[in-house]
């Protein structure tokens, strides 16, 4: 089934790598359902965040980074892949360990996308690169086989 963000590439753009939530995302939602379930809070905390977990998705395309979150309105956010300037992984000791953490991408001016917490962020943020490298590097290459096939009719 196709998220929110497939439906919306622009013609030619595929995914290139979609991140994930870490297992240990889920636990909050366990808990409050085991502990406060008996009240009614427990049951709404548990829902909100199976709603927040299900409908947060973050790719990278072969164009840009994208964030997507929410249920009832969506609240996107987007930087292109030649704008990414930095990024910024944040990770406590648990986070190191367990392979997740929190991820922000900075793009030129004030631009910023602060991921939450995900599983493998620096795999996330490594795909960023090879994907911007790789759109860095397509116009070259397309140069060259226009002047190969330059040359070979000439020849």
């Amino acid at each position: 089934m196709a998220g929110y963000i497939e439906k919306r590439l622009y013609d030619g753009e595929h995914v290139v790598y979609r991140g994930r939530f870490h297992g240990l995302s889920w636990v909050p939602g366990w808990l409050a359902l085991i502990f406060l379930g008996v009240l009614v809070i427990g049951v709404v905390m548990f829902i909100s965040e199976q709603i927040r977990l299900r409908t947060t998705e973050f790719v990278v395309t072969d164009r840009r980074v994208i964030l997507k979150s929410g249920f009832f309105r969506a609240d996107v956010q987007e930087i292109t892949l030649d704008a990414i300037e930095g990024s910024a992984i944040h990770q406590g000791p648990l986070g190191r360990l367990f392979r997740y953490g929190r991820l922000t991408i900075r793009g030129r001016g004030d631009t910023h996308i602060h991921f939450p917490s995900m599983a493998r962020p620096a795999l996330f943020r490594a795909e960023a690169e090879h994907a911007r490298h790789d759109s860095e590097q397509e116009p070259a290459d397309r140069i060259v086989r226009e002047l190969d096939e330059i040359s070979g009719h000439a020849a």
